[in-house]
């Protein structure tokens, strides 16, 4: 009997392990005998939440390059060259501004998936491979009955069933509410968009300044007024008549913007000093300290690469925290806006001579060889990565969009956007009878009369996790209480496996993005994606050139549904 494989979820991290199965599998001998279905709660497989149109403003940006996003069936590039400049307008696109280092609107990059995954799927058929596309298909849970693994499905106006699978690939993606106004004027996401576009023209306050903050900005503008630029001068917004009493305030800690994507070779030149081998092997020796001791590779990695800045900010005697203050430092003195506008200044610049600033692509660089200390570090040791190290990293991976910088500017100069510093000891009220929140700002209360959580998706505890029957079975378990820190999340090891002593949990892979990030913080995008489906690709065809099925067709499994 053909080994069965369910996905749930159909979006990039499928997309990706799907492409990554399919071509392990053309490598074994003989025709592959499997059965893959794939479980998609929305009526459309293969976009993804995070380009999900409705879910998505039109208006809103990706922050990764196409030369950025790995190949499928082909390179995004070489789709964008395949559509007619009808469509591409359609989706936000100059057609006469296609290039590799473009940033496009997030509606395009889900056409983009949607035919890479409509392709993959046919490729598959064609390879003998049995795909099953469900659409409006809810998994309600899984349990772990003898060799098979039990899924309860339930599809739109149908009645529940029980289907059978010897692997299944949780790729549940970004969890957010559909309805994100939780309280009168207090929205605890952003998304979906379309649900913004019923904020009036008020006092608006966002708790973020990531490019989560900003599409919501960005999509409360449009809304209200519009961006315009008129013979090729600088960006400006015009509200609608009426609409005149749009006023955004984002919020952070620090009160600073993020920087404009700045020029940079890819792929990567290769690190010297704080290589993945050396940290490898700091974890491996068992002297423990680990913190300290990557933090010094990441310290010499740094002064190599750019030993200016490395004097300018004193860097050989500088610890996490010392390191921290200094990264910010210089940002923090400014006006935001005024730093926005130099720097973006200076990422044109060198974007136009392909000009590399040494220290932003040496931490760019190291930002996923530290991220491999991240499982190992004690509590203590967590603590001081994710308070200084890890917004460092943060900041400088996740530069946004020169449009983006350009759409904060443009609003700020017509007088509808601040940014305020919250600063450690801040508080946030949403529980008073007036909507929107109360935000206390050293001593001082703010009233919002709406509220919009802006901060991105973060690590959420296992008591969320979706199939509690693994729970039950203690096949999936609380990070905290087998990682010996208290963090949030499901414990997975390094080929994605739950932590569990139950043989079982070998055959459920959990890419599940809200249930890693406590201990694999930057492990979002589609970067990430495709790597995790390279690892859970290869390790799926291996299991199933060693081993027969071992799950019988049961007589109540439903037949799944064809694109």
């Amino acid at each position: 009997m053909a080994t069965a494989i369910a996905f749930v979820g159909a979006g990039p991290t499928t997309i990706y392990t799907l492409n990554a199965l399919i071509e392990a599998l053309g490598n074994l001998p003989g025709r592959p005998d499997v059965n893959i279905t794939i479980f998609e709660l929305q009526s459309q497989p293969g976009l993804g939440t995070p380009y999900r149109p409705g879910w998505n403003d039109p208006a809103m940006l990706s922050n990764i390059a196409s030369v950025e996003i790995p190949p499928l069936a082909e390179t995004l590039i070489d789709w964008l060259g395949r559509q007619d400049g009808d469509r591409l307008r359609a989706l936000g696109i100059d057609p006469s501004g296609v290039d590799e280092r473009t940033f496009y609107p997030r509606v395009a990059l889900g056409r983009f998936f949607l035919d890479q995954f409509t392709q993959l799927v046919e490729r598959a058929r064609l390879k003998g491979i049995d795909v099953h596309v469900r659409a409006r298909t809810k998994v309600v849970d899984i349990e772990v009955e003898g060799d098979s693994l039990k899924l309860m499905v339930a599809p739109a106006r149908l009645p529940q069933s029980i289907e059978w699978f010897d692997y299944v690939v949780l790729a549940t993606g970004h969890q957010w509410p559909e309805e994100p106004e939780v309280r009168p004027g207090y929205y605890l996401s952003p998304w979906p968009a379309s649900a913004l576009q019923r904020i009036p023209a008020t006092k608006v306050g966002l708790r973020g300044s990531s490019l989560t903050a900003i599409d919501a900005v960005v999509a409360l503008a449009v809304a209200h007024g519009q961006f315009e630029c008129r013979n090729g001068g600088a960006l400006t917004y015009r509200s609608k008549p009426g609409h005149e009493k749009l006023q955004i305030t984002m919020m952070s800690r620090k009160g600073l913007l993020p920087e404009a994507d700045f020029y940079h070779t890819i792929p990567y030149i290769p690190l010297s000093i704080c290589t993945e081998a050396a940290i490898t092997s700091l974890i491996e020796d068992g002297e423990g300290d680990i913190l300290r001791r990557a933090y010094a590779l990441f310290r010499q990695e740094l002064q190599e690469a750019d030993p200016d800045y490395a004097k300018r900010i004193m860097l050989a005697d500088l610890a996490p925290e010392q390191f921290s203050d200094r990264y910010f430092g210089e940002r923090a003195d400014v006006d935001p806006f005024e730093w926005a506008a130099t720097n973006l200044a200076e990422a044109k610049r060198n974007f136009a001579k392909e000009v590399t600033v040494p220290w932003r692509y040496a931490i760019l660089r190291m930002h996923e060889v530290m991220a491999l200390i991240v499982p190992h570090l004690d509590e203590d040791e967590l603590e001081r990565f994710d308070r200084f190290l890890k917004p460092i990293f943060v900041d400088d991976y996740a530069t946004v969009p020169h449009l983006s910088i350009e759409r904060l500017i443009a609003l700020h100069r017509a007088k509808k956007l601040d940014v305020k510093a919250l600063g450690e000891n801040y508080r946030i009220d949403s529980h008073r009878a007036d909507p929107g929140v109360h935000v206390l700002i050293d001593g001082e209360y703010h009233h919002y009369p709406v509220f919009i959580e802006a901060t991105g998706q973060r690590p959420l505890d296992v008591d969320a996790f979706p199939f509690p029957t693994l729970i039950e079975q203690e096949i999936v378990q609380n990070a905290a209480d087998t990682q010996g820190c208290s963090v949030k999340g499901v414990a997975i090891d390094e080929r994605y496996h739950p932590v569990s002593d139950d043989p079982a949990a070998r055959r459920i892979f959990c890419l599940s993005l809200p249930f890693i990030l406590g201990r694999h913080p930057f492990v979002q995008g589609i970067t990430s994606s495709h790597e995790m489906g390279l690892v859970v690709g290869a390790e799926l065809a291996c299991a199933i050139a060693i081993r027969p099925s071992r799950s019988p067709v049961r007589p109540e499994q439903q037949p799944g549904v064809s694109l």
